[in-house]
């Protein structure tokens, strides 16, 4: 494995590495299941931006330490904080409705936008918030043990960071509203059941599982990858067939004239694998 170099995050909380051109990013608070923390978040969205910018990144893999993915709010948390007055109990509506929209913008929209493959690997419980930032991410790996949930009906909130787009998306709206009116835990094999995730594995074999799912796309074609998000993502926000095709189509052509493309076309023809340069 090459030699790695840590992403500054300013906290404890958000841990991040980059080794072989993957971005690890780690929730770490595993004696709150990683709950989600101010610090958590701001570290967050610091990694997020340097892995989408560092040309040394391709392929970015989010995670969570001690056995959870992340558990959502800080419930405990912000109840002590509402109890002394301090913290977000002290903003104004305004001022605590500003500072949730651009957190949500800089984590779970950040992590939708981004132009590298994103994967979520769950060791664990994934709840609420927890669970739209895993549903922000392109791809997503459970380890058997997982239980994903989106908890908020259990609190009295509504939601937040994303998680009823990314839900609707993905399971389509009857089933997105089950999940959020009844809060059910839901275990990894019916996650996969239902098109949650895209692979269970055992729970001693996804750090490397995803490591080779990482490595397999961070190896790809990084140009064509950062395309075929967008065209996804377009397809997805209500544009018009016609949109979708010109995209697609002012899309293939610029992929067509890379070197990765030339490359590549010579290494089918020669019956060899390709080397993607990201150029």
């Amino acid at each position: 494995m090459a030699q790695g170099r840590t992403i500054e995050t300013g906290t404890e909380h958000l841990l991040a590495r980059v080794e072989d051109r993957i971005a690890w990013l780690t929730m770490n608070r595993p004696e709150r299941r990683n709950a989600l923390s101010d610090e958590m978040l701001a570290g967050l969205a610091l990694a997020l931006r340097e892995a989408e910018s560092a040309t040394d990144v391709a392929c970015v893999v989010l995670t969570g330490a001690g056995g959870a993915f992340c558990a959502g709010g800080d419930v405990k948390g912000m109840a002590e904080a509402s109890a002394g007055g301090a913290g977000r109990a002290a903003l104004t509506l305004d001022e605590r409705i500003h500072r949730q929209r651009l957190s949500q913008r800089e984590t779970a929209g950040r992590i939708w936008r981004m132009p590298k493959p994103v994967i979520a690997a769950l060791p664990g419980a994934a709840a609420g918030a927890g669970l739209s930032l895993a549903l922000a991410c392109d791809l997503r790996v459970a380890a058997e043990s997982a239980i994903l949930t989106t908890a908020f009906a259990k609190v009295g909130f509504s939601g937040d960071y994303g998680g009823t787009f990314f839900l609707t998306q993905l399971i389509g709206a009857a089933k997105a509203r089950e999940l959020y009116l009844l809060s059910d835990r839901v275990d990894a094999k019916e996650a996969e059941r239902l098109g949650l995730v895209n692979r269970v594995v055992a729970d001693a074999a996804l750090e490397s599982e995803t490591r080779a799912l990482a490595q397999r796309l961070a190896s790809g074609a990084t140009i064509a990858f950062r395309y075929m998000k967008e065209n996804i993502g377009r397809a997805l926000t209500g544009a018009s067939l016609e949109e979708c095709l010109d995209m697609e189509a002012t899309h293939h052509v610029h992929t067509g004239l890379t070197q990765d493309h030339r490359d590549a076309a010579q290494a089918f023809v020669e019956k060899r694998t390709p080397v993607f340069k990201g150029r």
